[in-house]
């Protein structure tokens, strides 16, 4: 990999850092836990191309950038789930307890 090239991908991963803080910014609150949730396959392919990269690297940066997205991949597929699963809580039924029945006293 020569300097062109490496510039090059530094300056995509910027970009799209940049692109990407101003994306999620401008998602209101009441929509970012569907979106959390459905993205779960979006990290999923992260970690599998993390993992690919570190099957094909040849050097020590290659395998430290490859670990680095393999735990914020992984990160972000548990924490999909975990948010999914507490929106799901909230549609389920409460159950309904009975009040005990007390006795008026008469004065």
């Amino acid at each position: 990999m020569n300097n062109l090239d490496l510039l090059t991908a530094i300056t995509v991963f910027v970009l799209s850092v940049l692109v990407g803080i101003e994306v999620i910014s401008k998602v209101p609150a009441t929509l970012h836990t569907p979106l959390m949730s459905g993205s779960n396959a979006v990290h999923g392919i992260v970690v599998i191309g993390a993992m690919l990269i570190a099957a094909g690297s040849h050097t020590w940066i290659g395998y430290v950038l490859a670990f680095v997205a393999m735990v914020f991949g992984a990160m972000n597929v548990v924490g999909g789930y975990v948010v999914t699963d507490r929106m799901l809580e909230m549609f389920k039924a409460k159950p309904t307890t009975e009040k005990p029945i007390t006795e008026k006293k008469e004065v």
